[in-house]
């Protein structure tokens, strides 16, 4: 049952998280330890979003706190065992479940989302959800743009700089991040605990996690939410006041032949590329497409807007007015619903839960819609009725209040894009494997033929998002750009970045197939 914001703030209040580095006394004991054959050892290696990877580390710590995390932390520095950290568990490439892996620190254990009245800022654990920060933000009075999907964990989401439904109005999340408390090794292997805030002590670690990635620097153990602008030290006015009310509804598509599909996308592209300035009325407006292989499938665009403008019909129609001219037969528009805030995200929002599927994912932010021979290309591979399932392309509006930040003010640079577009590939079976990753790659590969099989940050493409991440960016025989993966999701903050990571991982502790190089 949701909290009141009167019960959310007097166990705030209460609870609110110390920001030093005094052990709690429960702490002593240490972290929970599992190994193999343990009841819940298997559950918790195996509880990875992609079932193509899978660890068997030697021990699983499962932390309550901060200083249980510093513990575990310091036990694998002692004993040589290279580890990775866990927080919702929707990595798409195997940065936790590696072979090589031999601790993985759990942290589904720390939840908890306070009120830090020393900072004026909202304590978030690193192992909480999405679904639960969004139920806790709004017993504030109060929300924060983050993803669509509930059951993903804070912990990476936030270092990659996370967006969601809102972020083209509101930024993205971590345009909101204030400070981040990390557990860290120096030169000499001691574990430590440190609190970064913007503008304040060790700035340079609190930027690396506003767009820097997951598993670099440390181990995250909270994140501190705080908008910029905010003023007072009252919840209600440290991050953006909800919408007073959402318009959802479907338009579906139906099987289309390749010039009624191209136009259909092409002016679903157009319009969030006219649509994409901040401050355009328009970004109160997020309408995800998703294209399934073989257009047999549940093909759909999903309207949310904001409803409490007066305006809100008119760009409703406006919309679709726009995305379904001259397409033949016509996207079928299902019945439109107003409700509260709350009430979308409990309803709307995706569910949590893993899908226990086979993944490869591919990402490329649009600065430029693809043109007509692009379209056709994208038709042609989602007509290949070999791949009718759960694998889908996705296209997801951006820009807006994103792009009203410089590139450099966080490390996630991509602050001059409209759209991500992302190739799922799914299915179930390992002897599959060899069949659909070929799809998702050659089907990425003929889409940016133009630029070495790559979104080449430039005129056309702003690169790649690294919570979306794809090996084979290092891989020549997908990449012939000649660019580095590094500078497809960061750019030119990778320097900085890698000097960040000399400082706080001197060792290089903190690394997996896509960590940054200390250089």
């Amino acid at each position: 049952m949701p909290l009141s914001r009167r019960s959310f703030l007097t166990a705030s209040a209460a609870g609110a998280l110390a920001t030093g580095s005094a052990v709690p006394p429960a702490a002593a004991a240490g972290p929970q330890v599992l190994r193999a054959g343990d009841p819940a050892y298997a559950e918790l290696a195996g509880r990875g979003y992609n079932r193509r990877f899978a660890a068997r580390p030697d021990r699983i710590f499962v932390p309550t706190d901060t200083e249980q995390v510093r513990a575990a932390v310091a036990r694998s520095v002692g004993e040589g065992a290279a580890m990775a950290v866990r927080s919702g568990g929707h990595c798409f490439e195997d940065f936790v479940d590696d072979e090589r892996t031999r601790a993985i620190i759990d942290l589904h254990r720390m939840t908890a989302v306070t009120w830090d009245r020393e900072h004026n800022a909202f304590s978030v654990a690193a192992g909480a959800d999405l679904g639960g920060v969004y139920e806790h933000l709004l017993a504030a009075g109060v929300t924060a743009p983050a993803g669509i999907c509930k059951g993903v964990g804070v912990g990476g989401f936030v270092a990659g700089g996370g967006y969601g439904p809102l972020s083209r109005s509101l930024g993205l999340m971590a345009d909101h991040l204030y400070g981040v408390e990390v557990v860290t090794v120096d030169r000499a292997g001691t574990a430590s605990t440190v609190l970064a805030t913007r503008g304040g002590p060790h700035a340079d670690l609190w930027w690396a996690h506003t767009g820097g990635g997951g598993g670099n620097f440390g181990v995250v153990t909270r994140y501190l939410l705080r908008s910029p602008d905010a003023s007072g030290d009252e919840p209600a006015r440290a991050l953006p006041a909800p919408p007073g009310a959402m318009l959802h509804t479907r338009l579906l598509l139906p099987p289309l032949g390749e010039e009624s599909f191209g136009r259909f996308v092409g002016n679903y592209l157009a319009f969030f590329e006219q649509h994409s300035a901040p401050g355009d009325p328009f970004t109160e407006l997020y309408a995800p497409l998703h294209i399934r292989p073989g257009l047999a499938g549940p093909s759909d665009i999903l309207i949310l807007l904001r409803a409490d403008r007066p305006d809100t019909q008119a760009l409703f129609d406006e919309f679709v007015a726009a995305v379904s001219q001259g397409v033949f037969p016509a996207p079928i528009l299902l019945p439109a619903t107003r409700a509260s805030y709350a009430d979308t995200v409990a309803n709307v929002y995706y569910p949590k839960g893993m899908p226990g599927a086979r993944v490869k994912a591919k990402t490329a932010y649009l600065r430029r819609a693809y043109s007509a021979d692009q379209l056709r290309t994208l038709h042609r591979s989602l007509t290949d009725l070999r791949f009718l399932g759960e694998s889908q392309v996705e296209f997801m509006p951006f820009g807006g209040a994103v792009n009203a930040v410089a590139a450099d003010a966080t490390a996630m640079p991509a602050r001059d894009s409209f759209m991500t577009m992302l190739v799922h590939a799914t299915w179930r079976l390992p002897g599959d494997d060899e069949r659909y990753l070929t799809w998702a790659r050659e089907l990425f590969h003929d889409l940016h033929a133009d630029s070495g099989g790559v979104p080449v940050p430039g005129g056309v493409y702003g690169g790649s998002y690294i919570n979306y991440p794809d090996r084979d960016l290092t891989d020549y025989r997908w990449n012939t750009s000649g660019v580095p993966w590094h500078g497809f999701y960061y750019r030119g903050n990778y320097p900085r970045l890698q000097e960040i990571k000399a400082r706080w991982d001197p060792n290089s502790l903190f690394r997996h197939r896509l960590s940054i190089d200390p250089g």
